[in-house]
């Protein structure tokens, strides 16, 4: 397998973060997908131009797809330019689709989108299957963020002062 540098684009780069996912969710386990797209899409998301902070992917009659996810109109686009949020298919095996909806079927779980990134000159989607969480939970992760930065600082300090 070729994995030079080709057309500007590394092997595995990161195009969109989701940065709420992992604040509102528990992700589980993850699976990454192909993603239909239409050329001003591509070209769109090669700039940067797009979000996908409050996208979801669902099954829906045994097809995966992706909502919510905004891709800015290519700006140089002509009357043939793609609609921002539409939604847009994900390929996946029949077998990744059936296990998805197997792990979906438990209440407060969802398919969120983790992020965009190049693999290969492809665009892929890394998708987290993710349980919500609670106001308690997220409250919890910052004290434990905070803990875990006071430890790391007084150990630096107590290295240096040796």
């Amino acid at each position: 397998m070729d994995k030079r540098n080709r057309g500007g684009d590394s092997v595995m780069s990161i195009i969109l973060n989701n940065s709420k996912a992992r604040r509102d969710y528990l992700i589980g386990e993850t699976i990454e997908a192909g993603l239909v797209l239409r050329g001003t899409e591509v070209k769109s998301l090669r700039a940067g131009r797009g979000q996908i902070r409050d996208a979801f992917a669902r099954i829906e009659n045994g097809e995966a797809v992706l909502c919510n996810a905004h891709i800015e109109e290519y700006e140089y686009g002509n009357r043939q330019n793609h609609i921002p949020t539409g939604t847009r298919k994900l390929l996946l095996h029949k077998s990744e689709i059936r296990r998805l909806e197997g792990l979906l079927t438990s209440k407060g779980t969802a398919l969120i989108p983790l992020s965009f990134h190049w693999k290969n000159r492809k665009v892929k989607v890394l998708l987290g299957v993710g349980k919500g969480k609670a106001e308690f939970d997220k409250r919890e992760d910052i004290k434990e963020r905070d803990s875990d930065r006071e430890l790391r600082r007084a150990t630096m300090h107590r290295m240096k002062r040796g």
